[in-house]
């Protein structure tokens, strides 16, 4: 079964929801490993009355499995055989420790490091400023 463009946003919106409560919250996380119905309920992913739920937590690195696209095909599987398949991919790590200060205000500033640019700006939208 196909999800139209409105249950596509509305799955793809609270499947987000789940993803980010689960690496922000140890206590969501656990939950959804103890009772996955209640807690995916709880971000806006209901499941049909007696449906399987099946919770991926280790997806192989590089693997395109926790594409969103995937993940919206799985869930209209999941709509036609009752069986629901969710990747939860661990949490992301963000690694700041090669970037200096300089980086940051350059990314910030949106101005490469690589580049020199003078930026001229004033309150009016003209072309005299720059």
């Amino acid at each position: 079964m196909s999800l139209d463009p409105r249950q596509r946003a509305e799955f793809v919106n609270a499947y987000t929801r789940v993803l980010i409560t689960a690496w922000s919250s140890e206590e969501y996380s656990a939950r959804l490993d103890s009772d996955p119905r209640s807690a995916l309920a709880e971000s806006g992913l209901e499941l049909p009355a007696g449906a399987e739920v099946v919770l991926v937590r280790n997806i192989p690195e590089g693997h395109h499995d926790s594409n969103i696209e995937v993940q919206v095909a799985l869930w209209e599987r999941g709509l036609e055989t009752g069986r629901f398949e969710l990747h939860i991919p661990e949490t992301p790590q963000v690694d700041m420790a090669e970037l200096n200060e300089g980086d940051l205000d350059s990314i910030a500033a949106g101005v490469s490091s690589a580049e020199s640019i003078d930026i001229n700006c004033c309150c009016c939208p003209c072309c005299c400023c720059t």
